[in-house]
């Protein structure tokens, strides 16, 4: 099983501090979330809690991931670099492969692209794009990215996008069935985000399920449209919240339904104000001796 670690509710003046701390307690990646802004007022139309309403107030600060990474890579060798998730369609795909891309070569090759097609309207509304087209948008931007990072020349002419034959280089490092990329993970529960996952993606990125057996028809669902898309010989990552797993018999559970990696993060002080260094450093040791150290 590997571990990841969830960056949230921290200063990002500690980023480096823990990023180190998980690498050296044996953490295999270090995950960022991600937004372009919010609104003054959040909606109640967040789909993973069920006040509608997510756990980050409306003046959160937000910071581009991708800048944060990318110092992160400078004060890390080993661990990987991962989103929880990137918005995709707030992008275009050009911009986000360049941006991968220069990550992958400065890291050595330790980026993961966690992505979703977005909650939130206001963001959307305030880049100037639609709202309603960002599933199909996505379904247009993965194979794109795969070919950006892969092919020789690229032309494109998409519902979305357009652009004649250019030059994209350099490629990744990594490779992923003999091809140069980037593991492209995704998020989401609903019918068109398990359909796409299956389809495009390279893994799964579970997001409030509460139990192993609530998020179990969901695996079966993507692995179905994996076969169908014939890419079961593929590589495929499956991660879960780390309060999933609890005891023996849920942890045999997680590896019988794939479950490759979980993601943690350590408790939320809401008096102080987040996470605190000391209360991560804490967990991050504790994890690394009383749970990575045993697995």
């Amino acid at each position: 099983m590997k571990y990841g670690y969830t960056l949230v509710g921290l200063s990002p003046r500690h980023y480096f501090e823990v990023a180190q701390a998980a690498e050296a307690a044996g953490f295999e990646s270090v995950w960022l979330p991600e937004h372009l802004v919010y609104p003054v007022e959040m909606p109640p139309d967040y789909p993973y809690s069920d006040s509608g309403l997510p756990i980050t107030p409306s003046k959160t600060p937000l910071y581009d991931p991708w800048v944060m990474l990318g110092a992160i890579a400078g004060a890390t060798s080993t661990i990987r670099l991962a989103t929880n998730v990137f918005i995709l369609p707030l992008r275009h795909p050009i911009m986000t492969a360049r941006q991968l891309v220069t990550l992958d070569r400065v890291s050595g090759g330790r980026v993961t692209l966690g992505a979703g097609v977005g909650w939130l309207r206001t963001e959307f509304d305030a880049v100037g794009l639609d709202f309603t087209k960002r599933g199909k948008m996505t379904d247009e931007i993965i194979p794109l990215l795969r070919r950006l990072w892969a092919d020789e020349e690229i032309e494109h002419h998409g519902e979305f996008y357009d652009f004649a034959p250019v030059n994209f280089e350099p490629k990744p490092i990594q490779k992923i069935g003999g091809a140069r990329a980037i593991p492209i993970e995704l998020g989401g529960a609903s019918k068109a985000a398990l359909r796409r996952t299956g389809e495009l993606a390279d893994g799964w990125i579970e997001i409030g399920g509460d139990s192993l057996d609530a998020i179990a028809p969901r695996i079966a669902t993507i692995q179905e449209h994996r076969s169908q898309a014939e890419r079961t010989h593929l590589p495929f990552e499956i991660t879960v919240q780390a309060g999933l797993i609890s005891d023996a018999a849920s942890r045999a559970r997680a590896k019988e339904l794939g479950i490759t990696r979980l993601l943690a993060t350590a408790p939320f002080d809401l008096q102080r104000g987040g996470v605190q260094l000391d209360d991560a450093l804490a967990f991050i040791e504790r994890m690394g001796r009383e749970v990575i150290g045993k697995d």
